[in-house]
């Protein structure tokens, strides 16, 4: 903490410098590939959006096609899309999740069924999804709850079995590993990754589909740019007249920009350092926090590892202090956090139109009512971890 002398001469304590929740990380090789962008001439998707989704699927490794979007909103739409979601159908998914997740059901008009989460994991309770799977079910969408893989090899045997398809909102899952394989690589249709601002790699805006299916990647790429069959970066750049296309579909505008996957491509190569960089952080809050009223993260099972894109804490039932007093208290400290989520189940659209109830998600009630996520990102310094960790301390 810093003082200052006012005009009378008194010494005046200023506040601390504040430690946002989350901050990107971005150095001059994510600069000079936006400037080079830039300087191209190509500032929609064209080259380096094609070199960016090379690169990630070498990175996950194996035959897998990648279709890069300005969201992972807008793949988790087009990969319901291209599954066949539609009118009639239903799709299961956790309502302990961001609304993205169940309002790209509705784009469809599709409905979702809710299910409530494993407190172990925090991720969808596999019991629950077994128990509401019915006749109009047609896919089950798994959310990799704050970089934890969800129980993959039981919810795709289930889906096996059902003939249910299933995608993974893996906005929080990148690098995780599920099984030691990457999710991306899972046995599932299609995986959905985020690259917002706040996400282990970011791109400001921006998502990745991932399949191993061409006929889902060939339906989403159609339908990330208005039902085109053709991209703008095919059509400007062929060596004879190409300006005839065709709409073959009604399809949006999801396409990501050059300048963006340049800052992807730059982000990718630190994938790995950011990774361990957060892991680090994540060791150290759980042994600060060893002995204080908390509950901590949930752990990787054998053979999974975590992407830390949260660290989500739950006061344990001695805790003297509630979640709101506690968040409070550490913002005047100068400390940022957040809560991940206000759960489905209590939102006005989705607690209407479904007439949900607290009591039907019990688990994912006691986390919101309990849980908040502390600051964990890259660029974070020793000194400022050792301030939030002070700072909690100090709550108790």
């Amino acid at each position: 903490m810093k003082s200052t002398t006012t005009p009378s001469g008194a010494a005046a304590l200023e506040q601390p410098e504040f430690i946002p929740f989350a901050l990107p990380d971005i150095g001059e090789e994510e600069i000079a590939g936006v400037v080079e962008a830039l300087r191209s001439g190509w500032i929609t998707t064209g080259p380096r959006t094609r070199e960016f989704e090379e690169r990630f699927g070498e990175f996950l490794g194996g035959s897998l096609e990648c279709v890069a979007v300005n969201s992972a909103t807008a793949g988790l739409h087009l990969g319901l899309e291209a599954l066949g979601v539609g009118p009639g159908d239903k799709v299961i998914v956790p309502t302990h999740t961001f609304t993205a997740t169940a309002e790209v059901v509705r784009y469809l008009g599709a409905d979702p069924q809710f299910v409530d989460i494993d407190p172990e994991t925090y991720c969808m309770d596999m019991d629950a999804v077994e128990s509401v799977a019915s006749g109009s079910t047609r896919a089950v969408i798994p959310v990799h709850y704050a970089g934890l893989p969800c129980d993959m090899p039981r919810l795709t045997a289930f889906a096996r079995q059902r003939g249910l398809r299933v995608m993974e909102d893996a906005a929080h899952a990148f690098p995780s590993r599920s099984g030691n394989q990457l999710v991306g690589t899972l046995d599932s249709d299609v995986t959905v990754f985020s690259f917002y601002a706040t996400k282990t790699i970011a791109t400001g805006e921006g998502g990745m589909l991932v399949t191993r299916d061409s006929s889902l990647a060939r339906r989403a790429r159609i339908m990330r740019l208005h039902g085109i069959d053709r991209d703008a970066f095919d059509r400007y750049t062929a060596k004879k007249a190409a300006w005839y296309y065709e709409v073959i579909a009604p399809g949006y505008k999801y396409n990501l920009t050059d300048p963006a996957a340049a800052m992807g491509i730059a982000q990718l190569a630190k994938a790995e350092r950011f990774q361990a960089r957060r892991e680090l952080l994540a060791e150290r809050y759980i042994e600060a926090f060893r002995n204080l009223p908390l509950v901590m993260p949930p752990m990787p099972r054998s053979g999974d590892s975590h992407s830390w894109h949260l660290f989500v804490v739950c006061l344990a039932d001695e805790s003297s202090v509630g979640r709101d007093e506690a968040i409070e208290r550490l913002f005047a400290a100068g400390v940022g956090c957040s809560v991940h989520y206000v759960p489905l189940h209590l939102q006005p659209y989705w607690r209407d139109r479904y007439g949900l109830r607290p009591e039907a998600f019990p688990n994912s009630q006691r986390l919101y009512e309990r849980g908040f996520s502390l600051p964990l990102y890259t660029k974070m310094t020793d000194a400022q971890q050792e301030r939030v960790i002070a700072a909690v301390r100090s709550l108790f």
